[in-house]
C-alpha cells in the first residue's frame, strides 16, 4: 500500500475492532458509526446523536470528501491532519480506545483513519440545555436576572464572563465509574489558598464511587462522609453566577457538576449564611437594614416556640401587658406536641407544594389553610397562638437563603422544645449549649474554623458579614 504505514494500517484496524466491542454501536439508536473514505483510505466517524451539531458536522464531512490521495500522502501522522485540514474544531489525540469512548460518550466525535496510529477526538458538542433564567429559589429585586443550567460549559462561561481575570482556572475531573461525570474546580490563582485548593482536588480525584448522577448532593456526601451527624451545612449552594463570581474575588473555591445548576462555594462558615445578593444592589443602609431583618428571624424562628413553651409552664417570666398572648382556655393536645404536629404538617405542605401543579397551587394553599387554620383551631386540635406561632416560624424560615441552614434551625428548634418540655429550664439550656458546642467544634471541608470570624476573632471581617458595608 503505497503511502500507508503497515503498522498504522494494523492499528487502524484493530480501533474500529475494539471500538466496536465497547461501544453498543448495533444495539444503542443513538450511538453511531459512519464509514468514509478520505484521501483513498477507510475511515471511521463515532459520535453520540443529540451531542453533535449536526450542521457543523456535515461541513466537517463534506472538508473530508475534498482531501485527496496526494495530500494525505504526505501527512505522515495526525497532527500533520490536523494542522493542514482540520483547523476549525477544537481537536486532541488519543491512542487507545478507551479513551476515545469516554470521550464519545462525553459528547465528542471521534475519527479513525487507516493508516494512523492515533484516535483524533473532534469537540463539535452541543448539549441539550433549557434557557438561562433567573433562579426561583434565589430572586433578586434588583441585579443579574441569569442563573446556572445543567451545562457545565455554559455556567463556566457565566462565571468568566464577570471575571477576566487570566488567573482564574477551572480544572476538569470525571468522577464515577458508571457515569463519568464532569466535575470542575474554580478558583483565582494567588487569592484561594493553594493547600486548599490541592486538599479539595486530592478529595475529589480519590472519591470511589459507581455514579453521581444524583449530582452535587452525592459529591458533597463523598467528600464528606460525616456530614450527616451535623445538622449545619458545611458548604453553600447558589444558582447566581454573579454570587459566585464574588466568592471567588474573595480567595474561595467553586465547585461545578455537569447536569446541576447548583454551583458549590468552598470554604463555607456559618456566617456566610446570613449573606445574600440582594444586600448588595441596593444602598449600604438598605442593604444593612435587610440584612438585620435576616438575621432578627433567623434568631425569631430557633426560640420563638420552646421559649413560648417555657412562658407557658410559668418558668421564664412574661409581662402581664403581653397576658393576651397566652393560651385563655384549656386545650387538650399539650402545646409542645402541638408545636411538632405543626412543624411536620408544614414540611408537608412544603413537599405537597412541589409536586403540586401550578394550576393547583392555589387549591393547594385553601385547603392547607382550612385544614391547619379555621377547622384545626374549632375541632379543638390546636390554639390560635400556636398556629400564629409556626406561622411566624414558617416566615422566617423562607426569609432565609439557605435551605439547608433553614432545616438546620429547625433541628434546634425541635432540640430545644424537645429539652423544654423534659427538663424545663435545664432541658433548654442543655440543648443550646450543645448546639453551641457543635458549632464551635465544627470544621469547613478546608479545615478551618466553622465560626471565622468569630473564632478566631477577627473584628474587621465579622462587622462585614454581620452588617453591609462598603467594599
Amino acid at each position: 500500500m503505497n503511502g500507508v504505514n503497515k503498522s498504522g494500517h494494523k492499528q487502524g484496524i484493530r480501533f474500529v475492532e475494539e471500538l466496536r466491542e465497547l461501544l453498543p454501536v448495533k444495539e444503542s439508536f443513538d450511538i453511531t458509526e459512519r464509514n468514509l473514505t478520505i484521501g483513498g483510505r477507510e475511515a471511521f466517524l463515532y459520535f453520540t446523536v443529540g451531542f453533535v451539531k449536526e450542521q457543523q458536522l456535515q461541513l466537517m464531512i463534506a472538508d473530508f470528501q475534498s482531501i485527496t490521495p496526494f495530500d494525505i500522502k504526505n501527512m505522515d501522522s495526525t497532527k500533520d491532519l490536523i494542522k493542514s485540514k482540520i483547523p476549525s474544531v477544537g481537536l486532541s489525540e488519543v491512542y487507545t480506545a478507551g479513551l476515545a469512548v469516554v470521550n464519545i460518550l462525553s459528547g465528542m466525535t471521534a475519527l479513525v483513519i487507516d493508516g494512523y496510529n492515533t484516535i483524533i477526538v473532534m469537540d463539535i458538542r452541543e448539549y441539550p440545555s433549557r434557557s438561562i433564567s433567573e433562579p426561583d429559589k434565589e430572586r433578586t429585586l434588583r441585579g443579574a436576572r441569569d442563573g446556572f443550567v445543567e451545562s457545565i460549559i455554559s455556567n463556566t462561561a457565566l462565571i468568566r464572563r464577570r471575571i477576566r481575570d487570566p488567573k482564574l482556572v477551572f480544572q476538569m475531573m470525571n468522577v464515577g465509574r458508571s457515569s463519568m461525570t464532569d466535575v470542575s474546580l474554580g478558583y483565582l490563582k494567588g487569592l484561594a489558598k493553594e493547600e486548599a485548593v490541592k486538599d479539595i482536588i486530592g478529595k475529589i480525584e480519590g472519591i470511589n464511587i459507581d455514579t453521581l448522577t444524583v449530582g452535587d448532593q452525592s459529591l458533597v456526601e463523598a467528600l464528606d462522609k460525616k456530614q450527616w451527624l451535623n445538622p449545619f451545612p458545611k458548604i453553600r449552594y447558589t444558582e447566581r453566577p454573579d454570587v459566585v463570581a464574588a466568592h471567588l474575588t474573595e480567595g474561595s473555591i467553586v465547585i461545578l457538576v455537569d447536569n446541576s445548576p447548583t454551583a458549590i462555594i468552598l470554604p463555607t462558615g456559618f456566617f456566610d449564611f446570613l449573606q445574600d445578593a440582594d444586600d448588595y444592589y441596593f444602598p449600604v443602609i438598605t442593604g444593612t437594614y435587610l440584612r438585620m431583618v435576616r438575621n432578627i428571624t433567623m434568631l425569631v424562628s430557633a426560640f420563638i416556640t420552646p421559649v413560648y413553651l417555657l412562658v407557658d409552664r410559668g418558668i421564664v417570666a412574661f409581662p402581664e401587658s403581653w397576658g393576651f398572648l397566652m393560651p385563655q382556655e384549656s386545650y387538650p393536645i399539650p402545646l409542645f406536641w402541638q408545636f411538632i404536629i405543626l412543624e411536620i404538617a408544614v414540611d408537608g405542605l412544603k413537599m405537597a407544594s412541589l409536586n403540586t401543579p401550578s394550576s393547583l397551587g392555589m387549591s393547594l394553599s385553601v385547603i392547607g389553610a382550612l385544614l391547619l387554620g379555621e377547622l384545626s383551631i374549632t375541632a379543638g386540635w390546636f390554639i390560635p397562638q400556636t398556629i400564629l406561632l409556626m406561622a411566624v416560624v414558617a416566615l422566617a424560615s423562607f426569609s432565609q437563603p439557605s435551605m439547608e441552614l433553614s432545616y438546620a434551625l429547625k433541628f434546634v428548634r425541635i432540640a430545644l422544645l424537645t429539652g423544654s418540655a423534659m427538663l424545663g429550664l435545664w432541658g433548654f439550656l442543655g440543648v443550646l449549649v450543645i448546639a453551641a458546642a457543635i458549632l464551635a467544634t465544627t470544621k469547613t471541608l478546608t479545615k478551618t474554623s466553622y465560626l471565622y470570624p468569630l473564632i478566631p476573632f477577627n473584628g474587621r471581617k465579622l462587622m462585614r458579614l454581620l452588617f453591609r458595608t462598603r467594599k
